[in-house]
């Protein structure tokens, strides 16, 4: 039996809400505080690859998920300038049976949808909107709990209740989102893929929304100054300008497709350096308020999802609190370190110019899709402990 029974979650994102389906799952009881009034469409698309949809697999979820998702066949990477296919990983029906779960691609609202209500008819989950938490005591004024879990974001207000946590840090990039209906889209852009076109400083990312009948297009570029506060989400003249400035030299196609964007959100990336998770008592981070990531390695989501399943295995094995998040902080922060490492090498290889960008194809192009599918076994062949 556990000495944990009961739980304050403070975010009802993708981290929060399968935190406490994860829980429930477990017997815990589970009270999700959020500060927004009502759950909204909120974000672009996301990769669910296969260590991720296995957990909402066992949370029973896979079928409300499969509906509104795409599984393309293979994740592509391509060259910016001149469109050529670079490597091939199978995916689709191949994921399945070499990681034993689909990799999906959907709106993070959709995501969030069936989380919102898988978790409304879950009778050991209780959800309160409209409640702004500032402060690890008022969490607990309001919801008492043996443990308190923060899953408020990369601007997590909680990470002040765990000494050694650090705030967030620009990471030097920045992201454009948007939307291309598919009866718009150039013939480049392929609804059986995930495709990422490379290029110096810079690279793109496109795959299919199914339920949106559009593609969702994810630019990445190079910016060394922080963007300055206040900046328009839509982003004026000059960080458009900055935009097709990173992209200079690259195929025509893209950059028209990236010129007649439109309402494209610009998002400036951040990241968590490496500090505590957890007081060491009962407040642990999760998600992004614990280790948020660029999206190289397109593993922010399945980190948070991959997080809520290991602290709900951990606090229902019967050991006290403090010692079950000790153990959820050091078996979490090696699997993140691995994912962030691999993230960074992406974006070195991603970005490269020049003969070393040279030599990134021509390894590519040695390299069979098997043998691509393999060096990825350790990310998507991952099984949480449960």
């Amino acid at each position: 039996m556990s000495s944990v029974t009961s739980a304050t979650i403070v975010g009802a994102g993708i981290a929060g809400l399968t935190a406490a389906l994860a829980l429930a799952q477990k017997g815990i009881t589970a009270h999700i505080l959020e500060q927004a009034p009502a759950f909204e469409e909120v974000g672009a698309g996301l990769q669910l690859s296969p260590n991720a949809s296995r957990i909402l697999d066992d949370l029973g979820l896979i079928d409300r998920l499969s509906a509104r998702w795409s599984e393309p066949d293979h994740i592509l990477l391509s060259s910016g300038s001149s469109l050529a296919p670079l490597a091939s990983v199978p995916a689709g029906g191949d994921a399945r049976t070499r990681w034993g779960a689909p990799y999906g691609v959907l709106h993070r609202a959709a995501l969030q949808a069936v989380l919102v209500d898988a978790v409304r008819r879950e009778p050991l989950c209780t959800v309160t909107t409209g409640r702004r938490i500032e402060t690890a005591e008022q969490a607990r004024a309001i919801a008492p709990a043996d443990i308190l879990v923060a899953a408020d974001g990369v601007w997590s207000r909680l990470r002040q209740a765990v000494p050694g946590a650090l705030l967030a840090r620009y990471s030097g990039t920045v992201a454009w989102r948007f939307l291309v209906p598919y009866g718009l889209a150039p013939p480049f852009l392929n609804p059986r893929t995930v495709t990422a076109f490379l290029g110096p400083q810079a690279h793109l990312v496109a795959y299919p929304l199914a339920e949106s009948q559009a593609f969702n297009i994810v630019a990445i570029h190079q910016l060394a100054e922080a963007p300055p506060e206040g900046w328009s989400r839509q982003g004026d003249a000059m960080a458009r300008k900055r935009l097709l400035d990173a992209f200079s030299g690259w195929h025509a196609g893209i950059r028209r497709l990236l010129n007649d964007a439109q309402e494209p959100l610009m998002w400036p990336l951040f990241e968590c350096p490496d500090g505590a998770w957890t007081n060491g008592r009962e407040t642990v981070l999760i998600g992004d308020a614990a280790h948020a990531m660029t999206p190289f390695a397109a593993q922010g989501a399945a980190m948070a999802i991959e997080d809520a399943a290991l602290l709900a295995h951990v606090l229902a094995d019967g050991t006290d609190s403090a010692q079950a998040l000790r153990r959820f902080e050091t078996t979490r922060r090696e699997r993140v370190a691995r994912v962030r490492s691999r993230g960074a090498f992406n974006r070195f290889a991603y970005h490269a110019r020049g003969p070393i960008a040279l030599g990134r194809n021509l390894v590519l192009a040695l390299r069979g899709p098997q043998s691509l599918a393999a060096d990825l076994d350790w990310l998507y062949g991952y099984r949480t402990p449960r």
